[in-house]
């Protein structure tokens, strides 16, 4: 079958990934992104360190990033974006700083890390007071609160996990329980780390049922990243996304309940009415009681009983 008539694939915007060793979520970041748009993910180096604060600063050196960085620039991406929450936090800001000028040199494009773009993300929706959920174990949560500090963010409550290997596979009920013990103090957002921690479908739940914007890592990533190159991330019902969300009618402010309705008065009877006297059966008393033998209505006698036996006919 000729198919000349096609004109080759349509063109595509690329956007480089470089991702931690133990990564696992690739198919998340796709649901992020629209149609024009492909990625291309590459890994940092295995090392056979658990998930703590020694592998966030191992996965995030900048010679493993240049290296990274220099593998996906043969493919031309238009940005590329480190998507690793503690790996671009544990050095405060001014270590995230250096990583993105790092990788900018590195491939000479421009570059986003996941801590980076969380504050554009936090800042677009005009939050400084978030609740916060993590995976990590409470030194890295730890790391996570002084990075957000650091930057004048502050956290009004959190709730981790503890764990150290196999994020990927915390069900989306734990992390749900997770971000409603979180979400004390009356937070502007909530946000939930890690990249290998699954979120995409449960932001829109958490939204309608805390009634705040609901960020994660890979959201805000995917979002940071297509931002400069002039495209927009995709997601139903998450207020990062969709500025109607949280600024329109559907905004998200929690609204005073409905007053009840006042009671109807009542209707007086018409003036001079009363109210009519019960009917009785005939032969029988009003008096609510059985009626008496006497008064009860009596049979009419039958032709033998009345006169004899009836006559020939």
């Amino acid at each position: 079958m000729d198919v000349s008539f096609l004109g080759g694939p349509q063109p595509q915007r690329g956007v480089g990934i470089v991702a931690p060793f133990d990564f696992a979520l690739d198919r998340e970041l796709w649901r992020w992104v629209p149609d024009d748009v492909s990625l291309h993910l590459t890994r940092t180096p295995f090392v056979p360190v658990e998930v703590s604060l020694d592998q966030a600063r191992l996965v995030s050196e900048h010679e493993t990033l240049r290296a990274a960085v220099r593998a996906l620039h043969a493919v031309g991406p238009g940005v590329v974006a480190y998507a690793c929450t503690s790996g671009s936090f544990v050095g405060g800001g001014a270590g995230e700083r250096a990583m993105r000028r790092a990788m900018e040199e590195a491939g000479e494009t421009p570059a986003v890390t996941t801590s980076g773009a969380l504050l554009e993300a936090l800042s677009e929706i005009g939050a400084r007071r978030i609740a916060v959920v993590t995976p990590y174990t409470r030194s890295v949560t730890d790391s996570l609160e002084d990075f957000l500090g650091e930057a004048g963010v502050e956290v009004t409550g959190r709730s981790y996990l503890g764990l150290t290997s196999h994020i990927w596979r915390v069900p989306y009920r734990d992390v749900v329980e997770m971000a409603r013990e979180a979400a004390t103090g009356a937070p502007d957002a909530l946000f939930i780390s890690c990249t290998n921690l699954p979120t995409f479908d449960v932001i829109p739940q958490l939204e309608a049922e805390l009634r705040i914007p609901v960020l994660s890592a890979n959201q805000v990533t995917v979002w940071g990243a297509l931002r400069h190159i002039g495209k927009e991330a995709v997601g139903p019902y998450q207020a990062l996304l969709d500025p109607a969300a949280r600024t329109g009618p559907i905004a998200m402010t929690v609204l005073p309940p409905p007053a009840p309705p006042a009671p109807l008065p009542p209707v007086p009877p018409p003036a001079g009415d009363e109210p009519p006297e019960p009917r009785a059966l005939a032969g029988t008393a009003v008096t609510g009681g059985e009626p008496d033998a006497a008064e009860l209505p009596t049979e009419s006698a039958g032709p033998e009983e009345a006169g004899g036996p009836l006559p020939p006919g």
